[in-house]
């Protein structure tokens, strides 16, 4: 009966299958493994926390990715359904593109409709397009860096006390 009320380490030990040696082992690899078991689960954890963590940094790179080639692929249709044909045009018209001058060739209206801003110029592809200024309003909301030129609608408006409302300056000269 007394047998009963010790440990089975204790049964053990007077029963003489195990020594005092063998029991202390036994006593520190339980606790060893305990504590090794307590590192692995807080190494799972901190993995765990880490490839969330890129997982959501991807998610968030493909979402911008996404969103990127939604409005590239908005910009190329405003531009595919609104360029205007140039046609044979025997003005050659000057813009700048940064630091580079450019030029094609436009017909008497076009060249009149860019100059009063009606008409804007924008980058397409590997060349350069005719757009309405409403729809290059359009794509500037989307992407600035594809307009290269748009004027300013003109103001006929004069000031009244303007003296120099008689002398016409004409901003359209050809360069």
């Amino acid at each position: 009966m007394i047998m009963a009320k010790l440990t089975l380490q204790e049964q053990m030990l007077k029963a003489g299958l195990v020594n005092e040696k063998k029991l202390k082992k036994a006593k520190k690899g339980s606790k060893k493994s305990r504590v090794q078991a307590r590192e692995v689960k807080a190494a799972v954890e901190e993995n765990k926390r880490q490839q969330q963590e890129r997982d959501k940094e991807l998610s968030s790179q493909q979402k911008e990715q996404r969103l990127s080639n939604e409005i590239r692929a908005q910009i190329k249709q405003l531009i595919e359904m609104n360029k205007v044909d140039l046609g044979d045009g025997d003005i050659k018209y000057n813009f700048t593109d940064g630091t580079l001058v450019k030029s094609f060739y436009v017909d008497t209206l076009i060249r009149k409709q860019l100059i009063s801003g009606i008409l804007a110029i924008a980058r397409y592809e590997e060349t350069y397009v005719v757009i309405p200024s409403v729809v290059a309003n359009k794509i500037a909301q989307r992407d600035e860096q594809v307009i290269i030129e748009q004027k300013e609608a003109e103001s006929t408006e004069v000031a009244e006390d303007d003296p120099y409302a008689d002398f016409v300056v004409p901003d359209d000269l050809m360069w």
